[in-house]
């Protein structure tokens, strides 16, 4: 079965699927991360209380993440077509992979924010800093630990969106996966493509529960 084409086939899957998280994990945070921010501070007990904003906000949020991958991927297939100009295959499953991760960032983001120890902000405020300050100082140094141990969270339920794409063949080991193991009956193809994945998993678990111990300033 390993013959030089299914080999071939299979790494150009690791790399779509490497592509696809490394990509969607990216641009994910970008917006994902102020919007944690944004959640944080202008809660009833942040730094710049706003609830009606807090409460929209959220409300979008929770709805944007109340609904399931798959069903998702069919809704946006016309605003994928727009944006990349085809609604299959990897550059079209980035863009539900970035609907999707985006909001779930921004709470595991908010939740960060919630572990630091209010103390240490009220005494950044107490020494005159600003808002500004306050959050690139304080809130984003305090919660790294977390915010490593969070991105490591979303970067494996990114890669588990990304093989349930293959459904609608959307590149990467799940696309392989589904194509040829399931569909094709290739049952050892399929085996191989959920072991390379879980093996992509803990890697990321690893290395990023690594990364996390050594930033945690806790730990002596």
């Amino acid at each position: 079965m390993l013959d030089a084409a299914t080999v071939s086939m299979i790494l150009g899957g690791i790399r779509d699927s490497f592509y696809m998280l490394i990509f969607s994990t990216v641009i994910s945070y970008v917006i994902g991360l102020p919007l944690g921010v944004a959640l944080i501070v202008t809660d009833k007990d942040g730094i710049h209380p706003l609830p009606l904003f807090n409460a929209i906000l959220g409300f979008v949020i929770n709805l944007l993440r109340s609904v399931p991958f798959l069903i998702l991927l069919f809704l946006v297939m016309p605003f994928t077509q727009f944006v990349v100009g085809t609604s299959f295959g990897v550059k079209a499953t980035i863009v539900p992979l970035i609907i999707s991760a985006a909001p779930y960032i921004a709470r595991l983001v908010e939740s960060s924010f919630k572990e630091i120890d209010r103390g240490v902000i009220e005494a950044a405020q107490s020494m005159g800093a600003s808002s500004w300050q306050i959050i690139t100082k304080v809130i984003l140094p305090e919660s790294k630990p977390s915010l490593i141990v969070g991105s490591v969270i979303a970067a494996t339920t990114i890669l588990g969106y990304s093989a349930m794409a293959g459904v609608v063949g959307g590149g990467g080991l799940g696309d392989i996966a589904i194509r040829y193991g399931y569909y094709r009956y290739q049952e050892d193809l399929m085996y191989i493509c959920v072991i390379l994945l879980l093996i992509i998993v803990q890697i990321i678990q690893e290395v990023g529960m690594r990364i996390a111990t050594k930033s945690d300033k806790r730990i002596s």
